[in-house]
């Protein structure tokens, strides 16, 4: 194809090697056309290109919207999806897909300066100089026209006095004929005969100049002047031609100069493609989600028969073992089988009646009365489904709290309310912050103490005192955020030092057992930091500021989930010897907190102080109840 596409162009060299003037002499008309329809062409060809540009701008245009639309939006959730190498190969497309709508805008750019504008400036001078030419041949032509023009009518006239003189001649023979014809009338016939024939020898030799000079200016006009103009509109139109051609040129150039860059866009998004290490995203995950708690270890039989065989007699086998010891002794020193929590509460309290009231001014006398056979006895496993509904109800309140309180965006200052190990990349995060405000500040006082000086040796350009309260604020912000850092560096060291004793297998183990004895207790049984059933963190704020560690007291390991609250007050009426496990005794008058309200057994639940806890009889006691709280005891 390319073979016959050359002898081709050799065919139409050879043939159109002829010229206009010579070959297209009478095609005047034809040219005119043709060379508008040649303009035509060239502005069909400008609008082509012109919307290509406009394509060209409106692509680049939706691709940058679609990549800005992509982008991650400042201060929301996606900025922390891009610690992945998926999406920050994705961040990475969209900055490439970006500069790719940039090369786009620089091909409609070049498009319109180096061809629509070239073009348009262009045609109005081929529009100028096609004007220019055709006028120089309708000027030509009007001029051989009227050359002609006048050649007819010098003919014309020619042969008219031609005519005029010969019958001026035939006259004069008829009267020179005639013998009746007088001598001067033969005599003016003859004259007038001459004269005509002068003046047609004067038409002719007239008619022979305008022939002349016709023939000159015409064979001028088809052999020179003619060829010229026509010439000179074949090179506009080879011009013409030429400059289409590289516009068409430029056409592809712009687009070609563009994708080298075009390419190293592709190749940026390969590379991106490339930079996505699953691995590293997988290990991402852990290092955003691990809590650092413990697994569970395993659940340890709770004897409940123990209880039964508490409730039938006083001499019970916790009874037994803590006879004849003062009521706090009997709740805070004994070595419990089980976690001390709500179950073991319900366990412990009274399963015999309520003493009843005395009757006597000194009810001492019969602290412990006789048992009352009007009170039913509640069933054990009653008690125990009511405890483990409750205990459910209260960790899904405590889950959605959690909740609430994590979107919601409110939390304690140190962090607490988080598990561990992203408690302490949290608190890692605000000492950098802290850091960074620390070093601004620094600069800033370094700063002002440096113009101070300046100020004090060149007094004209300041007063150093004007820089006083600047730097006295400065100073009290650099003691605020040091202590800040130092409040959160205890924090963390506080984490990283749990964190490193829940690392520590040695430490772990020998956290499982007590001293005093040799049962391995479950790690489950006390954690500081607890989580509910359905992955909620439930960590106790309090615990965990104010707990104090009791290496003596082996209840204590037990003892962290959260007190009770209270649900008002109560007043003794009567003196009570709490001597039975559970209960605890009052004074007469004694003001106590109640923490659980009178289930229908004839016992109340009561606090005197953070440590002593226990049941008195109700009908011992006046009690205030606090309306605001008691909608609190409805997961007891």
């Amino acid at each position: 194809m390319h073979r016959n596409r050359g002898s081709f162009g050799r065919n139409c060299t050879e043939t159109m090697s002829c010229r206009w003037g010579t070959e297209l002499w009478d095609q005047f008309d034809n040219l005119e056309k043709h060379t508008h329809w040649g303009i035509e062409f060239v502005e069909r060809y400008t609008k082509f290109v012109k919307e290509r540009s406009e394509i060209e701008i409106s692509y680049a245009k939706q691709i940058r919207n679609l990549s800005k639309k992509y982008q991650p939006k400042k201060n929301s959730r996606e900025e922390d999806e891009y610690k992945y190498t998926s999406c920050r190969a994705f961040l990475m497309t969209l900055n490439e897909l970006n500069d790719y709508a940039g090369q786009h805008e620089v091909i409609a750019e070049n498009l319109t300066t180096h061809i629509i504008c070239e073009l348009t400036r262009y045609i109005q001078e081929l529009k100028a100089e096609r004007k220019s030419h055709f006028h120089d041949g309708r000027r030509a032509q009007q001029h051989i026209e009227n050359s002609w023009k006048q050649l007819e009518s010098s003919k014309r006239r020619f042969e008219r006095d031609c005519k005029e003189a010969d019958r001026a001649q035939q006259y004069f023979d008829k009267i020179d004929a005639d013998i009746n014809v007088t001598k001067a009338d033969v005599e003016k016939a003859r004259q007038q005969a001459q004269l005509k024939h002068q003046v047609a020898e004067d038409s002719k030799n007239e008619y022979l100049t305008y022939l002349q000079k016709f023939n000159k200016e015409q064979n001028e006009h088809y052999y020179s002047l003619i060829p010229h103009i026509f010439q000179k509109i074949q090179e506009m139109e080879e011009k013409r031609i030429e400059k289409v051609g590289e516009s068409m040129k430029t056409y592809a150039e712009v687009n070609r100069k563009v994708l080298p860059i075009v390419s190293k866009c592709l190749d940026g998004m390969t590379n991106a493609a490339a930079s996505i290490e699953p691995t590293m995203d997988t290990k991402q995950v852990v290092e955003s989600f691990k809590s650092g708690f413990e697994p569970p270890g395993d659940v340890e039989v709770e004897d409940y028969s123990l209880s039964m065989r508490r409730t039938v007699s006083e001499s019970s086998y916790l009874n037994s073992r803590g006879e004849g010891k003062p009521s706090r002794s009997n709740s805070r020193g004994k070595l419990w089988p089980f976690k001390r929590n709500k179950l073991m509460s319900l366990l412990a309290s009274p399963r015999q009646p309520p003493p009843p009231p005395p009757t006597s001014p000194s009810p001492g006398a019969m602290p412990n009365g006789p048992q009352s056979p009007q009170q039913p006895k509640e069933p054990l496993s009653h008690r125990l489904n009511e405890f483990m509904t409750s205990k459910h109800k209260m960790q899904c309140l405590r889950s959605l709290t959690r909740g609430l309180s994590l979107k919601l965006g409110s939390g304690p200052e140190d962090c607490s309310h988080l598990p561990p190990e992203q408690r302490r990349k949290k608190l890692q995060a605000k000492i950098n912050d802290i850091n960074k405000e620390l070093q601004k500040e620094v600069d800033q006082r370094d700063a002002l103490t440096k113009m101070k000086d300046v100020y004090v040796k060149n007094p004209h350009m300041g007063d150093p005192n004007s820089v006083d309260p600047r730097l006295e604020e400065i100073g009290q912000n650099i003691d605020k955020l040091e202590l800040d850092s130092r409040k959160y560096e205890t924090w963390l060291l506080e984490v990283e030092t749990r964190l490193a004793e829940k690392s520590d297998p040695h430490r772990r183990q020998s956290g499982l057992y007590d001293s005093n004895a040799t049962t391995p207790v479950n790690n489950n049984c006390a954690p500081v930091n607890r989580e509910s059933p359905d992955g909620s963190y439930t960590e106790d704020h309090s615990t965990e500021h104010h707990l104090k560690s009791r290496s003596t007291d082996f209840d204590d390991d037990f003892d962290d989930e959260d007190p009770l609250p209270t649900i008002g007050t109560c007043k003794s009426l009567y003196p009570f010897e709490g001597q039975n496990e559970g209960t605890i005794s009052m004074a007469e008058g004694e003001l106590l907190y109640v923490i659980e309200e009178d289930k229908g057994d004839g016992w109340t639940r009561v606090r005197r102080n953070e440590d002593e806890e226990g049941y008195v009889p109700t009908s011992y006691i006046k009690v205030f109840f606090d309306t605001n709280a008691k909608g609190a005891m409805t997961y007891i």
